[in-house]
């Protein structure tokens, strides 16, 4: 009998270092899975790391592994509780709720293991054991703080900041597993305060780019911690995910950051000269909407306009980017600029069509200013703006512009001064270093980061002003992690791109309305008041 008993045991601690071998026995004949070797490495990590850092393309399938190994945990290790973090509650509460229910599939026997039946809503999750184990669902934010968990896997990490990690998430497994034997203690040889990040790439000079950094120089000086990662060529050869040609062609019309980030796992843009700390970017985007007009004559919006010198397609591409100022209330002093939305305007439109367009996106949004960059190809849309326009469809009108800086003749007397007519060269080290100083004090805001899965049926019905500005955004911070500083002789500072062909018409636009604001508008509150000396 005592034979048995250490038999009994011995399996059981090999299953825990082996849970691979494990799910090969309990796998059912037909309707199952059989795991790939790449598959096998990452479940027997992470069940024997104290730390894992797993960097993977779209399509691996971590996910699915990373809940696979947390039901395996919930099994052997009694009155355990296992939480998933991810951005929102939703999304986490969404991916173990997918995982779990597609694992259940391929292994039924495991439904005899869960008490009860699951617990999935549109904000948590919960799945109960009968060892006692509990796996639920965290946020990556201060919501969390103050909960216990024994071990937590975090879900698109890249997108964490340290400061959020140090003070909610990591005392989140402060307290270990106590044995439910008789003597109730904690086992030296188990993973306590264990905690997994998983995630497709990011930017470097992030605080996650540089903790795996130190996961690797850790893991080599064998301090029990490991970093796995992949690009798209392993899931493709073992037949998950997209097919090669369905990747390549993602790659020519994705731009090359974000393959090089979603299928290359590669972290981008710069860390030596970047053109802003990526982290404090990263923070500013905490606006949980967008704003697609303005709702009273009360709110105060800019416009800034570039037409960029596309690489890619034909050079009359632009992007307008939303600023809406938010003061005291006294009006005395700018609170935030919050970027509400980014719109691009297709390059199949000549100027005169983006004139239009322009003139639209300004009259919904009331704006009372509308910086354009002058110089080159900017020219021409200067003179389509000082022109009478007229809606194309419903052949109303949309009024003649006037410029507030310069002498460009209207083709209309007593036009509206609404435009300046910006001559970047001129301004250059003034708007890049305003751009930083608005981000370094937080007092720039952007749209949140969302996944595609986080918007509604409604919102993807209605793409254009519910789910682009977010995409856009993403767009615009892929072009600022790609941007360096570089010094001129003079002593002032332009941009410099790391990969020549990524465009950065959003980042120009952006930076040149919060110049625009920050120069002459700071002290504008009615919307008559542009008496103001905008000389350069």
């Amino acid at each position: 009998m005592e034979r048995i008993y250490i038999n009994m045991l011995s399996f059981a601690l090999g299953v825990v270092g082996f849970p691979d071998l494990f799910l090969d026995l309990i796998k059912p004949k037909t309707g199952g899975i059989n795991l790939h070797s790449d598959q096998r490495v990452y479940l027997r990590c992470i069940m024997r790391f104290v730390a894992m850092y797993g960097v993977f393309p779209r399509g691996y399938g971590k996910t699915y592994d990373e809940v696979l190994g947390m039901d395996l945990v919930a099994i052997f290790f009694p009155d355990i509780d296992l939480a998933m973090t991810a951005q929102t509650k939703e999304n986490a509460a969404e991916l173990i709720k997918d995982k779990h229910t597609e694992i259940m599939k391929h292994f039924p026997i495991l439904q005899n293991e869960i008490e009860g039946k699951e617990k999935f809503s549109k904000g948590d999750a919960e799945i109960n054991w009968k060892s006692g184990a509990k796996i639920d669902n965290l946020a990556n934010a201060q919501t969390s703080k103050g909960q216990r968990r024994k071990r937590i896997n975090i879900e698109e990490s890249a997108l964490l900041n340290d400061e959020l990690f140090q003070d909610a998430l990591k005392p989140i497994v402060e307290v270990p597993r106590y044995t439910i034997g008789r003597l109730g203690v904690v086992d030296p040889c188990e993973l306590n305060q264990q905690i997994n990040f998983f995630t497709t790439s990011g930017f470097r000079g992030s605080d996650e780019y540089e903790r795996n950094i130190k996961m690797l120089n850790d893991m080599i000086q064998l301090r029990g911690e490991i970093v796995l990662g992949s690009s798209w060529f392993l899931p493709c050869w073992y037949g998950r995910g997209s097919t090669k040609s369905q990747i390549l062609k993602k790659k020519k019309e994705m731009s090359p950051i974000a393959f090089a980030q979603n299928y290359e796992s590669k972290w981008v843009g710069c860390s030596d000269g970047a053109l802003v700390d990526i982290n404090k970017l990263m923070i500013c985007r905490s606006l949980v909407s967008v704003q697609n007009k303005a709702m009273n004559d009360e709110e105060e919006f800019y416009l800034g306009v570039d037409v960029a010198r596309s690489q890619n397609s034909s050079n009359n591409q632009s992007s307008v980017s939303v600023a809406k100022v938010i003061r005291t209330k006294d009006k005395t002093k700018i609170i935030t600029i919050d970027i509400v939305n980014i719109i691009n305007i297709p390059n199949i439109l000549n100027f005169t069509a983006q004139a239009c367009r322009i003139k639209q996106i300004q009259r919904v949004y009331n704006a009372r200013g509308v910086v354009v960059d002058g110089n080159g190809l900017g020219a021409g849309l200067i003179d389509e703006l000082l022109k009478e326009s007229f809606d194309p469809i419903t052949k109303e009108p949309l009024g003649c512009w006037d410029t507030i800086n310069d002498d460009n003749q209207p083709e209309v007397q007593d036009a509206i001064k609404i435009v300046y007519n910006l001559k970047a060269q001129t301004a250059q080290s003034k708007i890049v270093t305003t751009f930083i100083d608005m981000v370094d004090s937080g007092k720039l805001r952007l749209l949140q980061k969302r996944g595609i899965n986080d918007f509604t049926e409604k919102e993807n019905d209605n793409f254009i002003d519910s789910v682009a500005p977010f995409l856009e955004t993403d767009a615009f911070f892929e072009e600022t992690a790609n941007l360096k500083l570089k010094h001129l002789p003079n002593g002032g500072v332009t941009l410099e791109k790391v990969v020549k062909k990524l465009d950065k018409d959003r980042v120009s636009a952006t930076i040149y309305v919060l110049w625009f604001i920050n120069e002459f508008c700071r002290d504008i509150y009615n919307n008559s008041d542009y008496d103001f000396d905008f000389d350069i």
